[in-house]
Formats: structure tokens, sequence, C-alpha cells
């Protein structure tokens, strides 16, 4: 169960709309998501991506995976969707 920090945490990362952006990429690509292509994809910097990704790595929405020289990101649907479980029972 998600607790009230972890959902402060987590809504604090989803309210740049460049992170929300990243998680859309997630959705498009099923799998995972390239450092290198989100550069590329949201007309930012490098430096720029890699602090929209620490956020959403130490709100635990992704997981960053070392692969050679490169970092990939998953998405962590089960922190996800907790977070959204815990903001549907706020509402009730």
């Amino acid at each position: 169960m998600i607790d009230a920090k972890q959902i402060e945490k987590i809504s604090k990362a989803l309210g740049d709309a460049n992170r929300i952006a990243i998680l859309q990429q997630f959705r498009k690509k099923k799998d995972c998501v390239y450092c290198a292509d989100l550069n590329d994809l949201l007309d930012l910097t490098q430096p720029s991506v890699s602090h929209h990704l620490k956020l959403l790595v130490d709100a635990g929405l992704l997981i960053p995976e070392k692969e050679g020289r490169n970092l990939k990101y998953l998405l962590n649907q089960e922190v996800l969707d907790e977070y959204i479980r815990g903001l549907k029972e706020l509402g009730s």
C-alpha cells in the first residue's frame, strides 16, 4: 500500500509537463525508453532530460537499467498503479 509521503513525492514528480511527456513515451514504446531517444523527442538538452529522469526515478516511477554504455528506463507499472489507487481512495 502506498503511503501519503510516496503520493506526495510522485505528485511532485508529475507536476511538470516534460515529465508527463516522458511517461507518455512509455505508452508509445510499450517496453523501454533510452535517454538518447528522449533528447530527440522532447527538444530538451541532455542535462535537462537527465534531471527529469532522475526525479521520476527518485519517485519510483522509472527503473534505470544499464545496457552497455547506455541507460534505458523501464516504467514501474506497479508503483504507478498503486499511486492511482491511492488517489482514488482519497476521492472516496
